[in-house]
């Protein structure tokens, strides 16, 4: 391959490996976030935080899920407008959710 040919494969499994690294530490998020509640005394508004990281985390893995699905062929499509709402708005979430347990 010369220095101006283009492997279409590459772009699709690097997004592809980019997905899983940010799903794994949505995962290491959401398990430091059962780790805060069970340690700092399981409060009523710990476990509401905690079970609302739990849904984020979970609407995060099904969004990535999808994407990496999608991913299959060299060309992949663009990811739906929806689908980047979500992502976004489950990390933020986890965000939010992880400083409210704090205080």
């Amino acid at each position: 391959m010369t220095a101006g040919e283009r492997d279409p494969g590459l772009q699709p499994e690097r997004t592809r490996l980019a997905w899983r690294r940010t799903t794994l530490s949505c995962t290491v998020a959401a398990v430091l976030a059962v780790r805060q509640t069970l340690h700092g005394g399981a409060t009523g508004a710990g476990i509401v935080a905690l079970s609302l990281s739990a849904l984020a985390w979970v609407g995060f893995l099904w969004v990535a899920n999808r994407r990496v699905q999608s991913m299959g062929g060299a060309r992949p499509r663009p990811m739906e407008a929806g689908g980047a709402l979500m992502a976004t708005a489950c990390v933020v979430a986890l965000a939010v959710f992880a400083a409210a347990m704090l205080f």
